[in-house]
């Protein structure tokens, strides 16, 4: 399950960055507009910081889901939500959302504990 869930977050940052630059490069445009042409985003900061943070997280999580099962899964799920929260849940988002939720909750539920070892 620990493999399932970090090849899932590494191809979900993957695909992930592609809609970040995406999304990165719509608010740039809109915000080079004359204001009201092409206005698209409520909250552009919120889309450009998750563009960049999403992606992070998946790949991030997918490279811990094997170690580190919990953490890696949290993050993976946070970069799903971040996505979502984001641009929402449509032809663009679905494979990084998928992926990553499901990525997530593969890790989450791991039946191997983690190494009995100091979290910090």
């Amino acid at each position: 399950m620990r493999n399932a869930a970090g090849v899932l977050g590494m191809i979900a940052g993957l695909i992930g960055i592609i809609v970040g630059l995406f999304g990165y490069g719509m608010v740039e445009l809109s915000n080079q507009l004359p204001e009201g042409e092409f206005s698209l985003f409520e909250n552009p900061a919120f889309v450009q910081f998750a563009s960049f943070i999403a992606p992070l997280l998946c790949i991030a999580g997918g490279a811990m889901a094997k170690s580190r099962a919990l953490w890696g899964g949290i993050a993976m799920l946070l970069g799903a939500g971040a996505f979502y929260a984001a641009f929402g849940f449509n032809v663009g988002t679905m494979f990084p959302i998928g992926f990553a939720g499901l990525g997530g909750l593969l890790a989450v539920a791991a039946g191997k504990p983690d190494e009995e070892k100091a979290h910090f």
